[in-house]
């Protein structure tokens, strides 16, 4: 009984030493980055995409004419690789109320996802929109107000949202919506933007969510392969399906948080409030090849961290704050390279340019690490 417990004891010492050795990734932010004219400020910056020619495109949920509901607060400026402005996309558009993220197809299509007004517009290279996904409510009918969040929710329809979130595509150029804070779905339709199907659904046992079930698809990405990464933000995990849905993994980070770190306000998140606990996922974005690597970032404490597609934590960087290298919420990260990184910050108003500085021998032990065979195992599947 007692070599038991001392066995016991043992394992759950190098588990917690396991976590304690993620390593600080040393990072710079660049400071001043984005030069905006002088009469223009920023909003919360809910959104951040880059396009192959490195230009930098910010959803700010700036530009706002009036209250929270029926406002226009969402507005797509575009910046040169240097930071210097260059225009607005899509100024006063129909289907601008509460943004929400942005992201570039591999044709450098940018997509802009308005929580507000339940739509996903389109735009080409010239910025002109060239598809449209949700219709929102409109001004005239009766009894137009905010989703309600009912328990449980009404049956979504298909091609139509409530509140989404995000979008990505697979290897075919297939269409992956985040749909989102009510539907907790994800949608997919083809490439020519003919619905394909639904699945998942708001998670019936929070206490013990299914694989294949959401509380709040914050954010969603896609790898080489076409697999697509969920962050399953309000059930503190990244879920993984192929492009039919079919469930394969989950990834949940767990690296302890040192006690004098504050949130950006309020009182530290209590175990129930999972949006906000420490690995929670807000944000997930992954790089381009040959060795992908998925960046995810969470609230509180407030970091961003590197992991592997088969869910290794390899580094992490930053912590709460308003200062450079600290943040305010990051609610969505772009990354064109593996140490290039881009954090949209809604508390802060602003986004951040990182550049990271992995050692030879964190570098040499990253892609030792990301070379080995992907792992399930069923305590990632329960999880």
């Amino acid at each position: 009984m007692k070599r038991s417990l001392i066995l016991i004891l043992a394992g759950a010492a190098s588990a917690a030493l396991a976590q304690d050795a993620v390593p600080e990734i040393p990072f710079d932010s660049v400071p001043n980055f984005l030069k905006l004219p002088p009469s223009m400020n920023l909003g919360e910056a809910a959104g951040v995409a880059v396009n192959s020619k490195h230009h930098i495109f910010v959803f700010s949920r700036g530009n706002t004419t009036g209250p929270a509901y029926a406002a226009a607060a969402a507005q797509i400026l575009e910046f040169g690789p240097d930071g210097t402005f260059i225009r607005e996309i899509g100024k006063n558009l129909y289907a601008w109320s509460f943004a929400h993220a942005i992201r570039f197809d591999k044709n450098d299509n940018l997509w802009a996802i308005d929580k507000g007004s339940d739509m996903i517009i389109r735009f080409n290279p010239e910025g002109h929109v060239t598809m449209v996904f949700g219709r929102k409510k409109e001004a005239s009918d009766e009894g137009a107000e905010p989703w309600k969040h009912p328990r449980p929710p009404l049956p979504a329809a298909d091609g139509m949202f409530r509140q989404p979130t995000d979008v990505t595509w697979d290897t075919q150029g297939d269409i992956f919506i985040s749909d989102g804070y009510i539907n907790s779905r994800v949608a997919k339709f083809d490439k020519n933007g003919r619905w394909v199907k639904q699945w998942g659904g708001p998670d019936t046992d929070r206490a013990n969510p299914k694989p294949g079930e959401f509380n709040t698809p914050h954010s969603i990405a896609s790898d080489a392969k076409g697999n697509i990464y969920v962050a399953d933000r309000g059930n503190r995990r990244i879920q993984v399906f192929d492009p039919d849905g079919n469930f394969e993994r989950a990834i949940t980070i767990d690296v302890p948080v040192p006690n004098d770190v504050q949130p950006w306000m309020g009182a530290k998140p209590s175990p129930e409030g999972a949006t906000r606990q420490s690995g929670a996922p807000w944000a997930i974005c992954i790089t381009p090849g040959p060795t992908q690597y998925l960046y995810s970032a969470d609230a509180y404490p407030g970091r961003i961290y590197k992991v592997t597609l088969d869910g290794k934590v390899l580094g992490m960087l930053g912590t709460s704050g308003r200062q450079l290298k600290e943040f305010g919420w990051i609610h969505e990260l772009a990354c064109p390279s593996e140490n290039e990184v881009y954090a949209a910050e809604i508390l802060n108003w602003r986004v951040q340019k990182l550049i990271l500085h992995p050692t030879p021998a964190e570098t040499e032990r990253t892609h030792k690490t990301s070379a080995m065979p992907a792992k399930t195992s069923a305590a990632a599947a329960r999880n």
